[in-house]
């Protein structure tokens, strides 16, 4: 059974972490564990743009953002796949550096070491030419990058709807099966 690691850091876009973690209480056949962190700059991103403080009410276990203790902390620990979700342009640099300075960057570090998948959703706009760089390292290590952004095929209606298209496109990539709009069918 798959194990997870999810992550939010402070970049705008707090809406794709909780469709994220909304989506995967219903795959949980999918997976035997799922890890969450959140940094500092998430927690308030999450309240100042959801509005709310219900980011805790999840059924995942949690870790605080310098606990090395965290399972996927070590490669032993077997986690196959880590999404960071949104992901700043600065953790996204710090991962690219190899500046395993916290829990977040620490098992970005180890899921690329381990040849496991990384997926990035960077949420930055315009990208400067340290950031495109920076995409480049990651992407050569075996990492994915996959920037939030949304697709209009499936027509969707809300924000939510919106958001949804970046969520299934990065649970697609991390391997679950998910019923989503699919192009042709």
């Amino acid at each position: 059974m798959r194990k997870l690691v999810v992550a939010a850091t402070g970049a705008s876009g707090a809406i794709y972490f909780k469709l994220l973690l909304d989506k995967l209480q219903l795959l949980k056949e999918q997976y035997s564990e799922v890890g969450i962190l959140m940094s500092d700059n998430a927690v308030t991103v999450w309240e100042t743009e959801l509005g709310n403080v219900l980011h805790h009410d999840y059924p995942f276990t949690y870790y605080s953002k310098n606990d090395f203790s965290a399972p996927f902390a070590s490669g032993s620990g077997q986690f196959d796949t880590m999404i960071v979700i949104p992901c700043s342009m600065g953790t996204l640099g710090r991962i690219a550096g190899g500046a395993s300075n916290d829990l977040l960057t620490r098992a970005a570090d180890v899921v690329l070491k381990e040849r496991r998948k990384l997926i990035l959703v960077a949420r930055e706009t315009p990208y400067n030419l340290i950031h495109l760089r920076n995409m480049e390292t990651i992407t050569l290590a075996g990492g994915i990058i996959c920037p939030a952004t949304p697709s209009f095929y499936s027509r969707p209606q809300t924000v939510e709807e919106v958001a949804a298209t970046v969520v299934d496109r990065v649970l697609d990539l991390a391997g679950f099966d998910i019923s989503t709009f699919r192009w042709g069918h």
